[in-house]
């Protein structure tokens, strides 16, 4: 099977090749004889009924500073392409929602990975709140007296930006801290939006970890250990990646949310667990595959176009392989 791809994502030239989920994915199309194409979300337009992308062919090679070849720019009608990875970095903000609506028109005829409708409909704070027996006290909200109301009942918290990404904006607020007030005047100034608020877990201590879901089935985990002083776990903020065997409540976690990823056509999907709470789903533009891989030697990204080729062929009507 060859098919032609679309990589939908930020700039290719300054990623770290060692770590980054889409350029794997990038490198196993190739090898598998798929053609490749890279183009900014700016350049995707909605014209006359039809989905058009400036796109560039794309070559990838394992050469760090030298990992990519661009192409002349191709204005592509995206109907008559085979799959397309939304694979660009959130925020989650009114851009990335109406990526999602245009490239809509052309799912599922053009496979869009992941579907761009339940992308949409499963931003990584709220979706979690789907499943209350997973996560940990949890509130979501604009009113300043329910944050403090939350915080006399729990006394250590999180508060965070609902559509933050990348751990920017998280602050622990420990008993007896007095920025509560003007940590939430500051989030009102900037924004409209709720915040979320949750019980501080202690077992971050011990790391935050990364469980890769490929198609709604468990697929392997790192632990991502915070920094000292540093109540993040992002490896970009400091946070170590370690080998992390999956514990019987991960296995829990994955098997209750396993089949509501898999309808949704969810094919990629990472989820962040601190102790035994699944705190979120991460469906936008996961990561954590190169990590997984160098630990237990697994191709997660092999796995990952495996799903994507055996959905692709059932949207068609065809037999899977």
């Amino acid at each position: 099977m060859s098919l032609a791809v679309a990589i939908q994502m930020d700039p290719i030239e300054p990623i770290d090749i060692e770590a980054d989920s889409t350029f794997a994915l990038a490198l196993e199309a190739q090898a598998r004889g798929h053609g490749l194409y890279h183009y900014l979300p700016r350049d995707l337009s909605f014209k006359a009924g039809r989905v058009i992308a400036k796109a560039r062919p794309l070559t990838v090679r394992r050469a760090a500073g030298d990992h990519a070849d661009l192409g002349a720019v191709e204005a592509i009608d995206l109907a008559g392409l085979d799959v397309v990875l939304m694979r660009q970095d959130p925020p989650f903000d009114m851009a990335y929602i109406t990526a999602t609506h245009i490239l809509e028109h052309v799912h599922p005829a053009t496979l869009v990975v992941n579907d761009p409708v339940n992308v949409r409909n499963a931003p990584e704070k709220l979706f979690v709140t789907h499943f209350p027996e997973l996560m940990p006290p949890t509130l979501i909200t604009a009113d300043i007296a329910e944050v403090k109301t939350f915080r006399d009942a729990h006394e250590d918290i999180i508060v965070k930006p609902l559509y933050g990404n990348g751990g920017a904006g998280v602050f622990h607020i420990a008993p007896g801290d007095e920025n509560l007030n003007a940590l939430l005047e500051m989030f009102t100034q900037i924004s409209r939006e709720p915040v979320i608020v949750q019980r501080y877990l202690p077992e971050i201590r011990q790391g935050d970890r990364r469980v890769i879901l490929i198609d709604g089935e468990a697929a392997g985990a790192i632990n991502r250990v915070p920094a000292a002083g540093e109540a993040r776990s992002n490896m970009h903020v400091g946070g170590t990646p370690l080998k992390w065997e999956m514990t019987p409540r991960e296995h829990e976690i994955c098997r209750t949310i396993g089949p509501v990823l898999r309808e949704q056509g969810l094919i990629f999907v990472g989820i962040d667990v601190i102790g035994d709470y699944l705190t979120e789903i991460n469906v936008t533009s996961p990561t954590g595959i190169q990590e997984v891989g160098r630990y237990d030697g697994s191709n997660l990204a092999g796995r990952i176009w495996d799903a994507i080729e055996r959905r692709y062929q059932s949207t068609r009507g065809q037999p899977a392989s």
